[in-house]
């Protein structure tokens, strides 16, 4: 379940919610026992609250007051930056939007950082500056892009092309890679890769 979605489930369904985080704090605090999310406040669930007041937050009532509900959310919430991966990023603002050649827009500037990161991965990516311009160089790197993805050469930045930018970066930037040999340091071709 998504942090964000928790959260708002929470307030709907507060038994449930305090036993996700619960649950969730179990997998860093040993002390606490694994939590069903059943929505039902039994006798494993008052374990955990009151062996998270032992612990954490006394005194120990077994009462999810203010104060208890509090604790454990603060709890939960540091638990979720060690347990959760990184938050994803909306960069490319909606399926309309479009930055077409010769344009300055600020939605230019993270995919032109994401090309000079595969400059030196793949072969066919222009040298460009990180300025939100899209100029020369940048359309090119577009085209090129657009290209390897099966979609129209077109240079405008749309949907679909930074769907496809965003896919080649994790596969090539973010996704662990394995150790390269000396000998192997050459930018590599991209000819194609799928769309998801």
């Amino acid at each position: 379940m998504r942090h964000e979605a928790a959260e708002r489930e929470f307030f709907d369904q507060p038994v449930r919610g305090l036993q996700y985080m619960l649950r969730r704090l179990a997998m860093v605090h040993d002390f606490l026992p694994e939590v069903v999310s059943d929505g039902i406040f039994g006798e494993r669930t008052l374990e955990a609250v009151m062996l998270f007041q032992r612990e954490m937050h006394p005194p120990v009532t077994g009462v999810v007051d203010r104060g208890t509900w509090n604790a454990i959310r603060d709890a939960w919430q540091e638990a979720e930056r060690t347990l959760g991966g990184p938050r994803a990023l909306r960069v490319f603002p909606d399926h309309q939007q479009q930055v077409m050649p010769g344009e300055d827009s600020d939605y230019m500037i993270v995919p032109q950082a994401m090309f000079q990161a595969l400059l030196s991965r793949l072969e066919g990516i222009e040298p460009d500056e990180v300025n939100g311009r899209h100029g020369p160089a940048s359309v090119e790197n577009i085209k090129w892009l657009q290209r390897s993805a099966g979609l129209a050469d077109t240079g405008v930045v749309d949907v679909p092309t930074w769907n496809a930018l965003a896919q080649l970066y994790e596969t090539m930037v973010t996704a662990v890679q394995p150790e390269v040999s000396e000998t192997q340091e050459e930018p590599r071709q991209w000819s194609s890769f799928s769309r998801g």
